[in-house]
């Protein structure tokens, strides 16, 4: 994780934390302003329905995922992108393993508590 005047993240930096719904999470880099976060999933995996105060732009890197913003759904692939305004629903479920990479803004700050 690179915080500070750092501007680089390589793919073995961060340290991998459980989810509280079951999947794995890696803060990769962050300012105040901007945070951005790798999740993966299991095939099956869920990230529950939620919302936060906060705007998210997330890319699959891997994998599909059934996507639900706001009681809509759509299935997302490799390559997709999707964003969620601030204090909407959403959630995904995973079809088959796969990650995401999310971006916040501002950052989370409960990503950093240990």
């Amino acid at each position: 994780m690179t915080h500070g005047k750092v501007m680089f993240s390589r793919a073995g930096d961060g340290i991998w934390s459980r989810t509280v719904d079951g999947n794995m999470r890696r803060v990769m880099l962050y300012t105040d302003e901007l945070m951005m976060v790798e999740f993966a999933f299991a095939k099956g995996g869920v990230g529950w329905l939620h919302s936060h105060p906060h705007v998210q732009s997330s890319y699959v890197a891997e994998g599909s995922f059934e996507v639900t913003i706001d009681g809509h759904a759509e299935v997302l692939k490799q390559g997709d992108s999707f964003i969620v305004p601030s204090g909407l629903e959403h959630g995904v479920t995973a079809l088959e393993s796969g990650r995401l990479v999310d971006t916040f803004t501002p950052m989370r700050a409960e990503f950093l508590e240990k």
